[in-house]
C-alpha cells in the first residue's frame, strides 16, 4: 500500500537518509529499528508530509504523494511526547482532530467513545490529561490518533517515555490493538525487545541505510553484520581463522569451533569473528567434545526462569550465557556450544 522509494535527506549538510526504500503492505506492522539520531523520526515526518525529502518518492496505493500536503494524506501520526493539550480533558483531546474535520457532534461523540474503548480509557473521558499517568497519557494520545480513522498509522517511539515494566505491559496491548485496526502501521523505536514483540517485519536503519529487513526471527537469528549482532546484544565474541570449509571449522585461542551460521562463503585461511549466542550453550556432561569450553563462573544472576551466568574462558574472554540451572561463583564449568548458535563473520 505504501512505498518509500529512494528517499534521500541531508541534515546540516550531512547525509541522514541514503536512498531509503521499503514497502508496507496492507494490515502489516513494520518497525523501523535503529540507534537514536539515525534518522528514524525524520523518515516518519517525510512519510507524513511534515518534511520533504531532498529526493525520492512517497507512493500511496500507486499514486505519488511526495508533494501532497500532510492534511490530504490522512495519515495518523503519534509523536514521541504525545503532544496532548494540557488545558483539555481526555474527551476534548481525542475530539480535537475530528472537530478540525468539521464532523457532526453525534459522529464525534461516537468516534471518541470507540477510540477510548479501544485503548481501555473510556472511564477517564472527563479527566484532565495532566491528572493522568504516563501510560494513561500514552493511551489517550493513541486514541486521538486513531479517532479520525487514518489510512496509515505512524508511531514515533510511543513507549519511550515509560519505565521498562510499563513498556513491556503496554507493548503487548499495543500489538493486539495494531492487529485489530486493519490498517498498515509504521512503528519507530530504538528498543529491540519492543520492536520484536510488536512487528510483523523489522527494518534496521543505521547510518542512513536500511542494512537488513525481515521478520523478527529472521533478523535476530541471522544478523548480516557484526555491528547488527552487537546492536542486538550478541557480545560473546572470539576471533579466529578458518581451518576447514565443510563443515566450517574455525581455530581460535579457545580451540576449534564447528559453525553452521556463516552469512557468506568462507575459504580456508580467512580471518573471522565468531559470535556465540547466549542461549546456545548447554552443560557438556557427555562424551561429546564438540565446541567444548572450560571456564570459571564469575557471576550468576537469576532472571525469570533461568540464570544469566558470566564465565571467564582462558585469560582474555568473558562470556555470558543463559542456563537453566545455577552454578557456584568461582566454580569450574564445562559447556558445549551448539554449532547453529555460532555466527561467523569475515573480518574486514
Amino acid at each position: 500500500m505504501l512505498e518509500v522509494k529512494q528517499v534521500y535527506k541531508q541534515y546540516q549538510q550531512q547525509p541522514l537518509l541514503e536512498g531509503i526504500t521499503f514497502i508496507v503492505k496492507k494490515k502489516e506492522t513494520i518497525c523501523i529499528l535503529g540507534p537514536s539520531g539515525g534518522g528514524k523520526s525524520t523518515l516518519l515526518r517525510i512519510i507524513a508530509g511534515l518534511e520533504k525529502p531532498d529526493s525520492g518518492k512517497i507512493i500511496w496505493r500507486g499514486v505519488d504523494i511526495t508533494d501532497q500536503p500532510a492534511h490530504q494524506r490522512r495519515f495518523g501520526f503519534m509523536f514521541q511526547d504525545y503532544a496532548l493539550f494540557p488545558h483539555m480533558n481526555v474527551q476534548e483531546n481525542v475530539a480535537f482532530g475530528l472537530q478540525m474535520q468539521k464532523l457532526g457532534q453525534q459522529e464525534i461523540t461516537q468516534r471518541v467513545g470507540e477510540a477510548l474503548e479501544m485503548v481501555h480509557m473510556e472511564r477517564f473521558i472527563s479527566r484532565r490529561v495532566t491528572d493522568l499517568s504516563g501510560g494513561e497519557q500514552q493511551r489517550v494520545a493513541l486514541a486521538r490518533t486513531l479517532a479520525p480513522r487514518p489510512n496509515l498509522l505512524m508511531l514515533d517511539e510511543p513507549l519511550g517515555a515509560l519505565d521498562r515494566t510499563l513498556r513491556a505491559q503496554l507493548s503487548a496491548e499495543l500489538r493486539n490493538l495494531l492487529h485489530q485496526i486493519d490498517i498498515p502501521v509504521i512503528y519507530v523505536t530504538h528498543d529491540q525487545d519492543e520492536a520484536f514483540s510488536i512487528a510483523d517485519r523489522v527494518a534496521i536503519l543505521n547510518q542512513g541505510y536500511i542494512i537488513q529487513s525481515g521478520t523478527p526471527a529472521e533478523v535476530y537469528t541471522r544478523p548480516q553484520s557484526l555491528w547488527l549482532a552487537s546492536f542486538l546484544g550478541l557480545e560473546n565474541r572470539v576471533r579466529g581463522r578458518v581451518e576447514d570449509a565443510h563443515p566450517l571449522g574455525v581455530r581460535t585461542d579457545l580451540g576449534i569451533f564447528q559453525c553452521e551460521c556463516a552469512r557468506e562463503q568462507l575459504d580456508i585461511g580467512d580471518d573471522v569473528t565468531l559470535v556465540l549466542r547466549p542461549t546456545g550453550a548447554q552443560p557438556a556432561n557427555g562424551p561429546s567434545n564438540l565446541n567444548v569450553l572450560d571456564g570459571e563462573v564469575l557471576d550468576a544472576v537469576y532472571s525469570a526462569d533461568r540464570y544469566k551466568v558470566s564465565i571467564q574462558f582462558g585469560k582474555n574472554h568473558t562470556f555470558s550465557f543463559f542456563l537453566n540451572s545455577p552454578h557456584e561463583v568461582n566454580g569450574d564449568i564445562r559447556l558445549s556450544i551448539l554449532p547453529e548458535a555460532i555466527l561467523c563473520y569475515r573480518d574486514a
